[in-house]
């Protein structure tokens, strides 16, 4: 299309760019550098990681330029945009200070599909890309109600259960409430004795009347004990299958009403872990439930799952599932074949997972995509409404922030207190709203024996040199003098002299100083170190020239 207009005498700005930045080229890095996680590039430096990432995205060029020459595409290679530039990042700056002002940027605490490997969210759009067909075992599990009155009206016994059903048991820590929908039919059923051992307990299970009938979850025989609707079920308490969230303060394990309920599958009782799904997210939100995270960034288990903590969701679930069927509050596992997302990057099994991100409102210009989508001229023209058509019905708003390290910073800052926020959309801008307004005092440290013996004594120090009386003494004076200042923080080098005027002053102030190796004073080398003043002239000194001369050229000539 680009050849056809230029061709026809339309001006196309054929420029070549060069995507630099993303996760892709972070994760040959990590390979590069045998790095496993986020912890080790933190670990390695980012600073150094991201060199190596801008180094990197060059390997192939030559190679690039060569097979474009070849496919005959026109495009202007000799001027290209490569988004690691500052005009390129800029660009991107403006764009996302113009969502700010038009209201469509938010911070959001949302459930997004989640790569524990990448350690970062996917767009929907991602998400399309990595869908596989899985076959896991689902599970059927108990909640004993502990509702006393609600067992006494209804007659019956104190092992009745809410039986629930989930494909992915490692949410079940998480577990806050259990779901059901106010207008369907639920039974409680004893399972009869016949069927029952001579050890098991007289127990009923509470499910959708429906969903028994058809035997697929509770087989004959069992005994019809209560025709329940769901609202008769609202409010009514049972006990967690774990501890994990026991001490949250809020009202917890309990049933609630959704819509979302459903009698197509399961047993139309849904179990709810808010922070691991979109419709259990906005149902903790309307009641309050507890959010608390059960499993880290990294897709494993954290402290408020000691028994399992460390090991990685996926690798747990027959570990819940095996402890669940020794104390008796597993009805049965059932294989369960679904599709199921994984990262496209690195195809990792992805976490439904709430976390903090930056969103833009696609809700706020949806009417407007899908009028614009209809003037398009769509080839093949069945994209239009098909595709493109499905995709912006349904669109969900982007998540386009990253937790990451090789990629464009965005330009939000925000206050920690009061979640004040500005988005910048330059640098220049940027430069004007972070111009320093604090005052600086240096100071020199006290006479030491450095300037009695001297001695020269830099890193590491063979022969300290500490302050003299007289160099305590002044210091002491000048920190009186400091103390009018209202200085708050105090910067040292580590060096015994620079390190005791330090303390002196911080002292007098009340502040702790903190020491910076990189304010040591000029280091002589270690052949010169220890040794006195006058060895440095003859290596470093001008014929002619006094000590002071010497000393003072340093100012005006750097070594």
């Amino acid at each position: 299309i680009l050849r056809y207009k230029t061709m026809r005498g339309f001006f196309v700005e054929r420029r070549a760019g060069w995507d630099t930045h993303g996760l892709p080229v972070e994760l040959q890095i990590e390979k590069k550098l045998g790095l496993k996680s986020k912890k080790d590039i933190e670990k390695y430096g980012i600073a150094q990681f991201n060199k190596e990432c801008k180094q990197s995205v060059w390997e192939y060029k030559k190679e690039w330029e060569a097979l474009t020459e070849r496919m005959g595409f026109w495009i202007d290679l000799n001027n290209p945009y490569v988004t690691y530039e500052t005009p390129y990042i800029e660009t991107l700056w403006q764009i996302i200070q113009k969502f700010w002002q038009k209201g469509l940027l938010y911070k959001g605490y949302k459930v997004v599909p989640y790569c524990s490997r990448c350690g970062t969210s996917l767009s929907s759009h991602e998400l399309a890309q990595g869908y596989k067909t899985v076959k896991e075992n689902s599970v059927f599990v108990k909640f004993r109600i502990t509702s006393e009155d609600f067992l006494r009206k209804h007659n019956l016994p104190k092992d009745t259960y809410i039986l629930a059903w989930t494909t992915t048991p490692w949410t079940l820590p998480g577990n806050v409430a259990l779901a059901v929908g106010n207008d369907i039919e639920y039974v409680a059923a004893e399972i009869s004795e016949a069927s029952r051992s001579i050890s098991e307990k007289r127990e009923v299970v509470i499910l959708a009347k429906k969903i028994l009938e058809k035997e697929t979850v509770v087989a004959r025989p069992w005994t019809r004990r209560a025709i329940l609707q769901g609202k008769d079920l609202i409010g009514v308490q049972y006990d967690p299958l774990f501890d994990s969230l026991k001490k949250e303060p809020q009202r917890k394990h309990y049933v609630v009403p959704a819509s979302f309920v459903s009698i197509d599958e399961g047993t139309g009782i849904v179990h709810t872990a808010v922070m691991y799904g979109e419709d259990d997210y906005r149902l903790g939100q309307e009641f309050d439930l507890p959010k608390r995270h059960t499993v880290d960034e990294e897709g494993k288990f954290n402290d408020l799952v000691p028994q399992w903590k460390g090991i990685a969701v996926v690798d747990a679930n027959p570990l819940i599932i095996e402890d669940l069927n020794k104390r008796k509050l597993l009805l049965k596992p059932e294989p369960y074949e679904h599709e199921y997302p994984f990262c496209w990057r690195c195809s990792t099994p992805l976490l439904y997972y709430a976390k903090d991100s930056w969103f833009v409102n696609m809700q706020k210009v949806k009417k407007e995509l899908i009028a614009n989508n209809k003037k398009i001229n769509w080839v093949p023209a069945h994209l239009k409404e098909g595709r493109m058509g499905e995709w912006l019905r349904e669109v969900k708003d982007w998540a386009f922030s990253r937790e990451r390290y090789w990629g464009t910073p965005l330009p939000i800052w925000e206050c920690k207190k009061c979640e004040y926020r500005e988005v910048v959309g330059s640098l220049e801008e940027l430069q004007e709203k972070t111009r320093s307004h604090n005052t600086y005092s240096i100071l020199r440290h006290g006479h030491s024996e450095r300037q009695v013996t001297g001695i020269m004594s830099s890193w590491p120090e063979q022969k300290p040199v500490p302050l003299t009386a007289k160099g305590v003494k002044d210091i002491g004076r000048i920190a009186k003098h400091l103390k009018k200042k209202k200085i708050d923080i105090i910067l040292s080098s580590d060096l015994l002299r620079a390190r005791q005027t330090a303390e002196i002053v911080g002292k007098e102030l009340g502040i702790i100083p903190s020491f910076d190796e990189r304010l040591r004073d000029v280091n002589v080398g270690l052949e010169l170190n220890g040794k006195h003043i006058t060895e440095l002239g003859k290596v470093w000194g001008k014929k002619g020239e006094t000590p002071l001369g010497h000393y003072m050229r340093r100012f005006v000539d750097p070594l």
